[in-house]
């Protein structure tokens, strides 16, 4: 039997370091579009999008986390995701990212100032974000 690959993963949010371990595999959304990142991955530095991100453990353990965006660094054996906000899906409120995307969806229906809108469509993004994390927790869960 060949021993999986794995690499270290750093996943830091402004407040606390949330996941610090090995990994199998990273899945993220980059601005370019989805990463699976393994071990031996040529460097990569890139801009990620709100959304969820999953980390394979050496032990077939699926972890989700939402970041708020950021930046994920991929070095051959480490992956360091530096990001403003760092949720475990577990922890994520469906009630209340659904009524922070409907308050965001109507402040822009509205669209009384561009700073308003801005920032709405700013909420509406990162809610969305939220609930793509929270599916991705409900399919693994399923999945087992």
């Amino acid at each position: 039997m060949t021993k999986l690959m794995n690499m270290h993963v750093d996943i830091v949010s402004a407040e606390e370091a949330i996941f610090s371990g090995r990994a199998q595999m990273v899945v993220a959304r980059g601005t370019m579009g989805d990463l699976g990142i393994t071990a031996g991955h040529a460097p990569l530095l890139s801009l990620l999008l709100p959304g969820p991100v999953k980390i394979v453990t050496p032990t077939d353990e699926e972890i989700i986390v939402f970041v708020s965006g950021g930046i994920i660094e991929v070095q051959p054996d480490i992956i360091t995701i530096l990001a403003d906000t760092v949720v475990r899906a577990n922890d994520l409120n469906e009630a209340e990212i659904l009524k922070a995307k409907q308050l965001a969806q109507e402040v822009i229906a509205q669209h009384k100032s561009d700073f308003d809108y801005g920032m709405a469509q700013a909420e509406l993004v990162r809610a969305a974000g939220m609930l793509r994390a929270l599916q991705a927790l409900r399919k693994n869960v399923h999945k087992k």
